[in-house]
């Protein structure tokens, strides 16, 4: 039979394991607190590096609201950094440390704004999480112009290529590189060309009906609702094959190597933590699945174009090679 003392000491041990139990699990539950990654579809942020309106925004926005109608975030919100080809953005994106709640769209055009500008900064400084979409440049006349075929286009621009101007967006775009390998295209210099900067297909459209230029090459989606009325007429576009909907051939057909995209992705910062990073990746890969950006690719004549890891590394170099090597011809 126990004495008291040997009960109080089994009591004792008792507690003492039972106390011990409840220690470790305690440390364990705020050790996964304070491990687990925090959720980054409760507060998102989305910077357009270019300002409202434009090409990045509406990409951005267009994401957004697929985001939030299929429930895959509890809040997100564009903020708009405008400048220098989206370097701006991209400059202030890169202090922002191990952020996983802020991403940045990117594209063509940011990979042309770094050169130009002899950004600081470039993809080296951000982790790029996928190529996302794609859409492409038309060549268009004026409706009323002889020319209805690149072929028709080369032969009377090489007549006299300075007096032949162009016109699209700003220098150094996609636009203006259009121009730049149609002209290595036809055996022509591209730096001595005539290219007239617009700030949109808008303002493309004016300059061609008012005699102002000759020849455009802009997005599609920026000029559609014009060739449709036939004000204009397309001759061309940059795309690997024709635009769903249009018969407009794509100037590969034609017999000329010229095929370029206005490519639209998302990057992270460059330390994000791996386990967030994944998060941001399937965020963006849920998003792409849903009906909602379906429906956007089809509005926008944007191509799906998703491209992650190793493939898209290899992308980035590639496109920075050939952006690099028009802008030379360009002698920018």
């Amino acid at each position: 039979m126990k004495t008291s003392s040997g009960v109080r000491r089994t009591v004792l041990a008792v507690y003492a394991i039972i106390t011990a139990v409840v220690v470790v699990a305690a440390m364990t539950v705020s050790v996964k607190k304070a491990t687990a990654a925090p959720d980054i579809t409760a507060n998102l942020t989305l910077i357009a590096p270019a300002g409202p309106g434009g090409g990045w925004d509406g990409f951005v926005r267009e994401q957004q609201q697929a985001m939030r109608s299929a429930g895959l975030v509890g809040n997100a919100q564009v903020v708009n950094i405008p400048g220098a080809g989206g370097t701006i953005g991209l400059g202030r994106f890169t202090t922002m440390g191990d952020r996983s709640d802020t991403l940045l769209a990117t594209g063509s055009a940011m990979t042309g704004g770094v050169l130009i500008n002899d950004s600081p900064v470039g993809y080296d400084d951000v982790r790029p999480i996928a190529k996302i979409a794609e859409d492409y440049d038309v060549v268009i006349v004026p409706a009323d112009s002889p020319v209805e075929s690149i072929d028709d286009l080369l032969a009377e621009w090489s007549e006299d290529p300075k007096g032949h101007p162009w016109t699209g967006g700003s220098a150094g775009s996609l636009d203006h590189l259009v121009v730049a390998e149609l002209a290595l295209a036809g055996g022509l210099d591209a730096s001595e060309i005539t290219f007239i900067p617009k700030s949109g297909g808008g303002e493309a459209i004016q300059a061609l009906l008012n005699g102002t230029a000759d020849y455009a090459a802009t997005g599609y989606n920026e000029v559609s609702d014009q060739i449709e009325a036939g004000r204009v007429r397309a001759v061309g576009v940059t795309g690997p094959e024709r635009i769903e909907g249009t018969d407009i051939p794509t100037i590969i057909e034609q017999g000329h190597d010229v095929e370029l995209s206005n490519w639209r992705g998302m990057l992270a910062t460059k330390n994000v933590p791996e386990e967030e990073f994944q998060q941001q990746l399937d965020l963006l890969a849920q998003m792409r699945e849903t009906p909602e950006w379906q429906d956007a690719l089809e509005r926008n004549a944007w191509a799906d174009a998703w491209e992650t890891g190793d493939d898209l590394d290899r992308f980035l170099d590639e496109d920075r090679e050939k952006t690099e090597m028009l802008l030379e011809e360009l002698g920018l």
